[in-house]
């Protein structure tokens, strides 16, 4: 892998991490597209995803960085230095309980299912294409059945764990993290902005733990200029992580996200024409 290609990865993971049209469909179908994906060793390009994700994360540690130290502030003085009844407690010190619920579920999926998450099938295009327009159309029904009514200060412990749950099935390829977390949250009547913010809250830890393992794991065969560019992809994925945070929660303080369902729809589509006819491999 080249500079030029670690940046142009590193535009992809920033640009759709946190919207809800996958990183990895896009990261993948870009990896093929320049002949990175080693099919007798895929766990080299799973872990390269999942340590150019650390640029995103930190993009969320920055955006959010007030709000962090809150939570964290908030929390530790409520549950360990002055102890407070959880029903007494902050919206803030509530907030860091349901995000450790919402990690459980990935963490425990996660861990079960490693080998076949790294393995080649989750890199199959045919699985990725479908599963963008699968996840288009539970997004589309979710915009018309949620009621967009409630905030952060209505957010309970139910809602942390399905939203957890809809978070450990973004490791699919193809359905996003953001995108099963944010329309798990309109289901549950959140409104677009709140359901975003907490998707992007919560993807901390789950990038936290995926990123620096993976990164451990992933020293024993990076080369030099290998290391290079996974740095340069890194780097850019946080800036234009950033800018999509502020895009994002811009755009759904007024709109729907009407425009990212058929635009996931009609990536699925082109995606699996790609595979069937043999333009690219699957």
């Amino acid at each position: 892998m080249n500079i030029i290609e670690a940046i142009i990865l590193g535009i992809v993971q920033g640009l759709t991490e946190f919207l809800p049209i996958s990183s990895t469909a896009h990261l993948t179908i870009t990896g093929k597209f320049l002949n990175l994906i080693s099919e007798t060793n895929p766990e080299r390009w799973t872990a390269f995803i999942a340590v150019i994700q650390l640029g995103t994360l930190i993009s969320v540690l920055i955006y959010f960085w007030k709000e962090l130290i809150l939570i964290l502030k908030n929390f530790l003085e409520e549950n360990w230095f002055n102890r407070v009844k959880l029903s007494q407690q902050t919206i803030d010190s509530k907030l860091g309980w349901y995000l450790i619920v919402a990690t459980i579920p990935v963490v425990v999926i996660g861990l079960l299912f490693k080998d076949f998450i790294e393995g080649i099938f989750t890199k199959n295009l045919f699985v990725i294409g479908f599963s963008l327009i699968f996840l288009a159309i539970i997004l589309a029904i979710a915009e018309k059945v949620g009621k967009f009514s409630r905030t952060k200060e209505n957010l309970n412990w139910i809602d942390a764990l399905v939203i957890g749950i809809a978070q450990a099935l973004a490791l699919i390829p193809g359905s996003s993290r953001s995108g099963t977390t944010i329309t798990a949250g309109l289901f549950l009547g959140l409104n677009r902005e709140t359901a975003a913010r907490f998707s992007f809250l919560m993807s901390i830890p789950a990038i936290s733990a995926s990123g620096l393992l993976q990164f451990y794991q992933s020293l024993s065969f990076i080369d030099e200029n290998g290391f290079i560019a996974m740095i340069v992809a890194t780097i850019i994925s946080a800036i234009v992580g950033y800018l999509s945070i502020e895009f994002l929660l811009r755009y759904l303080k007024s709109k729907s996200t009407w425009i990212f369902i058929i635009y996931r729809i009609a990536v699925g589509i082109i995606i699996i024409f790609l595979a069937l006819f043999g333009i690219i491999k699957p």
